[in-house]
């Protein structure tokens, strides 16, 4: 028998920046991520960049603006700390210098109320054991939301603490 291999019809360049327009439209994208799906959809090389200055120039892609609204979703509906915010923005393309003025940007009372009741949700799931083990439970889950050691372990400290009043 013989497999049937079915190539992807590659898009033009306009076509591309058709479709980046009205994804564009509906949801925040980063200069990465067009280039990524220009790569994907078959677009020249050598017409990708002209596509996205295009999409940059009509501002239909912003990376600051994208940033912006990125830091605020995840820290209110993810509860993810500025490494791990950090981490993502980078590895969608976005510019460090770009990431952080979107993080000096954010409300760092709102981040660490964020990492309160998160560190606070965790500790009421523990079961038993040790205040040891429970401290390193709720370390390792602070640190792996992007939050930064020292930040971390003072309210780690502090709840288990109070647990133990």
């Amino acid at each position: 028998m013989s497999e049937e291999i079915t190539k992807r019809r590659t898009r033009t360049a306009d076509e591309a920046y058709a479709a980046l327009a009205r994804l564009c439209a509906r949801a925040e994208k980063s200069s990465g991520d067009a280039r990524r799906l220009m790569r994907t959809w078959g677009v020249p090389e050598t017409e990708r960049e002209g596509v996205l200055q295009r999409l940059l120039r009509e501002r239909f892609i912003d990376d600051s603006r994208y940033a912006a609204a990125f830091v605020r979703d995840k820290i209110a509906l993810s509860g993810w700390g500025p490494y791990k915010i950090r981490t993502a923005l980078a590895a969608k393309g976005v510019a460090r210098e770009i990431i952080d003025e979107a993080l000096n940007e954010c409300d760092r009372t709102k981040m660490d109320n964020r990492l309160d009741t998160m560190l606070r949700r965790k500790l009421g799931s523990l079961r038993g054991g040790t205040a040891y083990e429970r401290r390193a439970k709720l370390m390792r889950y602070g640190l792996s939301l992007g939050y930064d050691y020292s930040a971390v372990a003072d309210r780690v400290e502090d709840m288990i603490k109070e647990e133990n009043d």
